[in-house]
């Protein structure tokens, strides 16, 4: 396995049909990223490095470490409850242990939860310590997750196919996906918001977006939220979906959104709170506008049916609230940018 990320097939800042520059932008360590690493236009899965340190978990047991609540299938209630925790082995992990790691989708560009650190030439954030305890737990040494690039429109897909065993990429649990694939309990809560230009104009996700050009990631929950209700916002490409989509304003990886509004072809990029207050940290001209419009929670993903799994990813989660690793990786990673949150979402059980 290569040290390192190929670049065939990524489409960066200077395969884009640009527009003049309309506004100037204090960009640094986002745009470095991006060029260094490439936008991950392509649906070829990427191999990256193994990890490294990380504050370990293990297995943990016990009485009042979540919540059992009601789920039927009919009406969708509580998609973010997932199966009881367990550490007994069954045939998922046990194909995992006979390979001997543990391939991770995550993201590569996504400040502060999965990105490169240019300096390091290492995967770090918050997404990429939880993976790392995973694998110890599941394999006993942390350095045996093998870490694969996925674009935010394959994340199914490569569980669907067996190119991963789980997804940790900031991955929205709702009612569409639980059909899909099979989620631990949520490891953190999110909202969608508006993420633009500093100044006058656009106000947050109102009828300030009228006539607006939105950027958002394909089959994400924030393109949904426009689906459901634009304001009159323009937020399709021609061709959605098709050889002939030109990802402009529909794009294969959230990051791909920032470099447009830093270019001026699109007005403002809608996503998850999480990661736009890391983009915003990173670019003094842009800002979080108005107020998060939904409740979000993020999940480790697995492939469906592969219970075996969720549950011992769900008993790795107990021990990782427990023990305060949970609490360190948000101190460390994401506090300055995202302050004010005191701890875990409650685990929900079926």
């Amino acid at each position: 396995m290569r040290n390192g990320v190929d670049g065939t097939g990524a489409r960066g800042p200077a395969g884009l049909g640009r527009r003049p520059l309309a506004r100037p932008r204090g960009w640094g360590g986002v745009a470095a990223m991006a060029v260094a690493c490439g936008l991950t236009a392509s649906l070829t899965l990427l191999p990256l490095a193994r990890g490294g340190d990380e504050a370990g978990a293990s297995t943990a047991t016990g009485p009042g470490v979540g919540v059992g609540v009601p789920v039927r299938a009919d009406s969708c209630e509580n998609p973010e409850a997932s199966l009881t925790p367990s550490a007994a082995d069954g045939p998922s992990i046990a194909a995992i242990k006979a390979r001997g790691k543990l391939v991770v989708g995550v993201d590569q560009n996504s400040f502060k939860w999965g990105y490169r650190n240019p300096d390091k030439r290492t995967l770090e954030g918050f997404d990429i310590d939880l993976a790392k305890a995973i694998a110890r737990d599941l394999l006993g040494d942390e350095n045996r997750v093998v870490f694969r690039a996925i674009p935010t429109n394959q994340r199914i897909a490569a569980l669907e196919s067996g190119k991963v065993d789980l997804v940790v990429r900031t991955m929205t649990i709702n009612c569409k996906r639980i059909q899909q694939v099979a989620f631990s309990t949520a490891y953190f809560q999110v909202g969608q918001q508006v993420l633009a230009p500093k100044g006058p104009g656009i106000t947050g996700y109102d009828s300030s977006l009228k006539g607006r050009r939105v950027c958002t990631a394909e089959g994400s929950t924030a393109y949904e939220a426009l689906e459901r209700n634009s304001f009159g916002a323009v937020f399709k490409d021609e061709g959605d979906g098709t050889e002939a989509d030109k990802d402009l304003l529909t794009v294969p990886n959230q990051l791909d959104c920032l470099v447009r509004l830093q270019l001026g072809e699109v007005d403002a990029v809608v996503t998850d709170n999480a990661l736009a207050a890391g983009q915003a940290a990173q670019d003094p001209a842009v800002e979080l506008k108005g107020r998060p419009f939904t409740t979000e929670y993020y999940g480790v993903a697995a492939r469906l049916g592969n219970d075996d799994l969720v549950r011992r990813v769900n008993q790795v989660l107990v021990r990782y609230r427990q023990s305060g690793a949970w609490t360190a990786a948000y101190d460390k990673w994401l506090k300055a940018d995202l302050p004010g949150i005191t701890g875990p979402p409650a685990p929900k059980y079926k």
